[in-house]
This record gives C-alpha cells, sequence and structure tokens, in this order.
C-alpha cells in the first residue's frame, strides 16, 4: 500500500517567531504520529531553523520551489545545490510560480530533472484552470503538464505528484472527491504509459486546493487519492495535525 504524505506549504506567511511557535506547536503530536508521512514547506529563509526544530522526529523538510542551475549570476534564486541535504522535497511547478513567475512546462521540467539529479524529492503540481474547467480541457491540461514535467527522465522513482485544480486554491472552492479522483486516474494511467504499471502503481498522488480538517476525508478516502498538499490550513497548528490524524485513520483502515 501506498504511504499517504500530508505536505504544508507556508507559501510566504510567517515571522520567525511565527514559524518557531508553529513548529514547537505541532512537533510533539506531529512527531508520533504513524502510518503517514508529514511534510513541512516552510519559506526559505525558516528552512535551516525547522529543520533544527524537527531534528531527531520522523518529520519531513521540503522547499517550495527552487532554480534549475547549480550555481551562477541569478540573483535572488535558489539552487538545488543550496536545498540537497538541507531538505527532502522540493515543490515544483505550484500553478502560483506558473502563474505569476512564468514558470512554463519546459521551466518545470529542467526543475524536476535537476531536484532529481541532487537527491531530492520533486512534489510535481499539475492543474487546471477555471476556464480550462468549464472548457471540458482538464483531461488535455493535466497529460500536457505530467508528460512534459517527466519529458526525457528516465527514473521519477520517489516522485510525488499534487493535482491542484487552479479554481480551488486558496478560494474556499474544493472540488468533489470523486472529480479529483478521476483527474488522479488520469495522471496514473499517464504515469503508466510513460514508465509503466509497476511505477504508475507506486507513485504517490496528492490533492490540494482548500483541504481543511473538515472535507479532508472526501479526498483520503477515494482509492487513488495518496494524501494532501494544504495551504492555509497547514498555518493553523490544530488543523494540521486534525488533516494528518483523519488521514492515518482513513488509510489505516483501507
Amino acid at each position: 500500500m501506498r504511504t499517504p504524505i500530508i505536505a504544508g506549504n507556508w507559501k510566504m506567511n510567517t515571522s520567525l517567531a511565527e514559524a518557531t511557535e508553529l513548529v514547537s506547536t505541532m512537533k510533539k503530536r506531529l512527531g508520533r504520529m504513524s502510518g503517514v508521512e508529514r511534510v513541512l514547506c516552510p519559506p526559505f529563509p525558516w528552512l535551516t531553523g525547522v529543520r533544527d526544530l524537527i531534528k531527531g522526529t520522523p518529520i519531513k523538510l521540503g522547499a517550495q520551489n527552487m532554480y534549475f542551475e547549480r550555481t551562477g549570476a541569478y540573483t535572488g534564486e535558489v539552487s538545488p545545490v543550496m536545498l540537497s541535504g538541507l531538505c527532502d522535497y522540493v515543490i515544483l511547478g505550484h500553478s502560483e510560480r506558473r502563474a505569476l513567475f512564468g514558470d512554463t512546462d519546459e521551466l518545470v521540467n529542467k526543475k524536476v530533472k535537476a531536484a532529481l539529479a541532487n537527491k531530492l524529492t520533486p512534489i510535481l503540481c499539475v492543474g487546471e484552470s477555471l476556464e480550462q474547467n468549464e472548457a471540458g480541457e482538464t483531461i488535455e491540461v493535466i497529460t500536457r503538464q505530467v508528460k512534459a514535467a517527466f519529458d526525457g527522465i528516465d527514473s521519477i522513482e520517489g516522485t510525488v505528484v499534487a493535482y491542484e485544480p487552479v479554481w480551488a486554491i486558496g478560494t474556499g472552492k474544493a472540488a468533489k472527491g470523486d472529480q479529483a479522483n478521476a483527474v488522479m486516474k488520469v495522471i496514473r494511467s499517464t504515469v503508466g504509459k510513460l514508465y509503466g504499471d509497476h511505477v504508475a502503481d507506486e507513485i504517490r498522488i496528492q490533492y490540494g486546493g482548500s483541504v481543511a480538517s473538515n472535507n479532508v476525508a472526501e479526498f483520503i478516502s477515494q482509492p487513488d487519492i495518496d494524501g494532501a498538499l494544504v495551504g492555509g490550513a497547514s498555518l493553523k497548528a490544530d488543523e494540521f495535525l486534525a488533516i494528518v490524524e483523519k488521514t492515518a485513520e482513513i488509510k489505516t483502515q483501507a
């Protein structure tokens, strides 16, 4: 059975004091939970501090983005070399990166390659806009994004895919569980065509988009959904803990 994974994407939020308090509040309970992989993805400045706080626990650390070059004149960017050994995961292709910062399919592909080459596990985000959804283009968009992200990559072992319908991110409008699961099947099928059924069966696929403790069960109970990429709710200790606990409860009973 695929180990479910819950990752908290803090985005551009928290001061150092707030980040420290959030992790300190969650660390004990989060550290002793089992059956679910837990990942915290704070802003770049707090990565080292959060790493020190969770040291000795099974909690994993993730970055929210990175550039694909190892070094160079790229002011303001963070390279895979800087993150390697510091983080376990790195979020790539998030819709906010695509929409606000111009991350194209080609650029996402370069980042995925660089992450894998530097022993970082990508959390690859894919998702359609509201316009694409209403036009019936969801399958076409998702298939294209998955194929483009993995183009030229021989092995994607360990990689996590996060389906985040853009129209559901930060809007409070989550997709229905069966809707999300149908897209997960498309992702899994696409991976199967690229890498074989064995890889498709093993790859973990998260749902992201207004996930909260009061709706996570709807998603986690679906057979092809292996966890969640949590945004706003990951900034609230009780909410994030409840999401992880409910995920563990549902998946261990499956």
